[in-house]
C-alpha cells in the first residue's frame, strides 16, 4: 500500500508579485479622466464653478471684483462660512446633519463676548470659553443622537431652536456685545506681515512638495501603485503658481488712501484656514478615528461587525463639529466688531451646508474632505460679493446661490448612480 503525498509548497515556490511601474503623467491623466467618467468627480464641478464665476464677475466688474481689496474682503467674507462648514463635513461624513452649528456659532461667540466685555476676561480666555461652549453643544448632540437614537434631523432642529433663545436671553432682545480687544478683532480683519505672507507660501509649498515625495516612496516601498516623479512635480508646480500668484497679488498695496493708511499682506485669517486644512485632513486621512469615520458613513453595520464602535465615532464627530461652530463665531464676531441676535443666524448655517455640498461632500456619508469647504465656501462667497458689486437684491442672491446648490446635489447624485453602474462603489 502505497500513500500518495503532495508536495508541500514552500514560500520560494510563491510567484513574486510585481511592483506596479509609478504612475507618470499620461497615465495619471488618463487615469483621472476614468475615474470621471466612472462617477467619481470629487471637487472638478467646484472647481469649475469657482473658475466659471470668477471669469463672469471679472469680465461684468473688470475694475471692482478683481482688485486686491475686495479679493482680501472675499476671502474674510468666506472664513467663518468656511471654517463651519469644515465641522459639518464631519457630520455629513456619518450620513447625519447638524442644523444648529450657525446658532451654535452665536451662542458660543456670545459667551466669548460676555466673557472678554462685561466680565474683562483676557482675549485667550475668552476663546477658551467660546470653544468650551462649542464642546458641551456637540456633546449634548452627540449623546442624544448616539446613545439614545434620537435622529439628527430632529436633535439639531431642536437645537436650532433653542440656541436663538438663548443667544437673545445671553445678550438681550435687540441687545449688542461690541467686540473692543485688539487681539479679537485682529483674527478676521488684519493682514500678516508681507514678508511673513512669503514665508507662509514658502512653508506650504515646501511640506507639500516633502508629503507628496514621501506619500510616493512610502507606497513604492510597500509594492503599491505611485505617483511618478513627474506627477508630483506638475502639482507641486501648480500649487506654487497659483498661490504665488495669490500671494503677490495680496501684497500689494490696497488701501484707496495709502498715504493715510496702508493696507498689504495676505489676511491673517489665512493663516487659521491652513492650519485646520491641514490638521482636520491629517486626522480624516491619516489617522484610525478618520478611517472609521468614512467606514461608519459608507455601511455603519458594516464597520460595527469589523469592531468598529459607530456610536463613539459619531458622539466624536458631532463635538467636532459644533466646536468647529465656535470657532466660526469668533471669525463672525471678529469680522462683526460685534455679536448681534443674528449672529450665526440668517443664512449662516444653509451657507454652511451648502458649501459643504457644493465642495463635493456627499449627503449621503462616507465621501467628503476638508477641502470641500474651502472649495465650496469660496464659490458662495463669490456669488455674494459678485451679485454685491452687480448692485443685484438679495432676493437674486438667493436665488442663484440655491441654483448652485441644487446643481451640486444633483451632480452628487448622479456621480453616485454612475460609480454604482460602473462599479467603482
Amino acid at each position: 500500500m502505497t500513500t500518495a503525498t503532495t508536495p508541500a509548497t514552500t514560500e520560494d515556490e510563491t510567484p513574486p508579485v510585481p511592483t506596479p511601474q509609478p504612475r507618470e503623467f499620461g497615465t495619471a491623466v488618463n487615469d483621472y479622466i476614468a475615474r470621471v467618467r466612472g462617477g467619481d468627480v470629487g471637487s472638478l464641478p467646484a472647481v469649475l464653478g469657482l473658475v466659471a464665476l470668477a471669469i463672469v464677475f471679472s469680465i461684468l466688474r473688470p475694475h471692482t471684483f478683481t482688485n486686491a481689496f475686495n479679493i482680501a474682503n472675499l476671502v474674510n467674507q468666506a472664513s467663518a462660512v468656511i471654517v463651519i462648514a469644515m465641522g459639518v463635513i464631519f457630520v455629513l461624513l456619518l450620513g447625519e446633519i447638524d442644523l444648529s452649528a450657525g446658532w451654535t456659532a452665536g451662542v458660543a461667540a456670545a459667551y466669548m463676548g460676555v466673557a472678554a466685555t462685561r466680565h474683562g476676561w483676557p482675549w485667550w480666555a475668552a476663546i477658551i470659553a467660546c470653544l468650551l461652549t462649542g464642546a458641551v453643544v456637540g456633546t449634548v448632540i452627540g449623546l442624544l443622537v448616539a446613545r439614545l437614537g434620537v435622529p439628527s434631523f430632529v436633535v439639531t432642529l431642536a437645537f436650532f431652536l433653542g440656541l436663538q433663545g438663548v443667544l437673545l436671553k445671553t445678550i438681550g432682545e435687540g441687545g449688542t456685545i461690541p467686540i473692543r480687544d485688539s487681539k479679537l478683532l485682529a483674527i478676521n480683519n488684519n493682514t500678516m506681515p508681507v514678508w511673513l505672507g512669503w514665508t507662509l507660501y514658502v512653508v506650504i509649498i515646501a511640506l507639500y512638495a516633502a508629503v507628496s515625495l514621501r506619500r510616493a516612496a512610502s507606497r513604492r516601498a510597500g509594492g503599491l501603485l505611485s505617483e511618478g516623479v513627474s506627477v508630483v512635480i506638475g502639482k507641486v508646480v501648480v500649487l506654487a503658481v497659483l498661490l504665488g500668484l495669490v500671494t503677490f497679488y495680496l501684497s500689494t498695496e490696497r488701501s484707496r488712501n495709502p498715504q493715510v493708511s496702508s493696507i498689504k499682506g495676505v489676511p491673517e485669517v489665512v493663516l487659521l484656514l491652513v492650519i485646520l486644512l491641514v490638521g482636520l485632513n491629517f486626522v480624516l486621512s491619516k489617522t484610525r478615528f478618520g478611517r472609521h469615520v468614512y467606514a461608519v458613513g459608507g455601511n455603519a453595520e458594516a464597520a460595527r461587525r469589523a469592531g468598529i464602535n459607530p456610536k463613539q465615532i459619531k458622539l466624536f464627530c458631532f463635538i467636532i463639529g459644533s466646536t468647529l461652530a465656535s470657532v466660526g463665531g469668533i471669525l463672525l464676531a471678529s469680522r462683526d466688531n460685534s455679536i448681534s441676535p443674528t449672529t450665526g443666524g440668517s443664512d449662516t448655517l444653509l451657507y454652511a451646508v451648502g458649501a459643504a455640498v457644493i465642495g463635493g461632500t456627499s449627503l449621503f456619508g462616507g465621501k467628503g474632505k476638508i477641502l470641500d469647504a474651502i472649495l465650496g465656501g469660496l464659490v458662495i462667497a463669490t456669488i455674494t460679493n459678485g451679485m454685491g458689486l452687480l448692485n443685484q437684491p438679495t432676493s437674486v442672491v438667493y436665488v442663484v446661490t440655491g441654483l448652485v446648490l441644487l446643481i451640486a446635489a444633483s451632480v452628487d447624485a448622479l456621480s453616485r448612480r454612475r460609480a454604482a453602474s460602473t462599479g467603482r462603489v
